[in-house]
């Protein structure tokens, strides 16, 4: 009888299932499981699905973890920042007891900024929104010249079809007119 170590490695080259799912498993649990998968279709490709959702949920937990590592390194940079605005606008205070003339100066910036930022939040929306109304609209000008070229191509071969069935008289200036007018339509 293999080894229960054998056994997974077999899992694991033909099925690619993980030793860490199998090890809860004794090794005649792996030797059924492995006879299991190679006689049953149907029980391989429950596997091979489950596995693939692994690795999806796999992935996903990886690209959250980046992103909480990221989140963490920037409230970490955020609250230093912070700490040491705190220690700064402490030592002012403790020296002149009270705001100074810059500090003023500096809050009320602060105050226009922001300010000023929710002004250009709000043209941002109204910009995004026209930009979305163009996009429709180009979408519906785009609809329209297709429908335009189409109908200028039936005219075209309207006029087309009726100046070859004018050409056909016997009238020479006619069928001369003709071609020339036929030329000039069609450019």
């Amino acid at each position: 009888m293999p080894t229960k170590s054998t056994l997974q490695d077999a899992l694991k080259a033909k099925y690619s299932i993980n030793k860490n799912i199998t090890q809860s498993l004794s090794a005649v649990e792996c030797e059924q499981l492995l006879t299991l998968l190679q006689d049953q279709p149907t029980a391989t490709k429950l596997v091979k699905s489950f596995i693939a959702k692994n690795e999806e949920l796999s992935q996903n937990n990886r690209n959250f973890g980046q992103q909480r590592s990221q989140a963490q390194k920037k409230l970490k940079s955020i609250q230093i920042e912070n700490e040491k605005l705190e220690k700064d606008i402490t030592a002012l205070k403790d020296r002149r007891g009270r705001l100074s003339q810059e500090q003023q100066e500096l809050e009320e910036q602060i105050k226009q900024l922001s300010e000023q930022n929710q002004t250009l939040s709000g043209k941002v929306q109204t910009l995004t929104t026209h930009n979305d109304e163009l996009i429709d609209a180009n979408e519906q000008l785009k609809k329209d010249n297709k429908d335009l070229k189409n109908i200028v191509d039936q005219i075209r071969l309207r006029l087309a079809r009726d100046t070859k069935m004018l050409l056909e008289y016997e009238d020479s200036e006619i069928r001369k007119a003709l071609i020339r007018l036929f030329r000039w339509t069609l450019g």
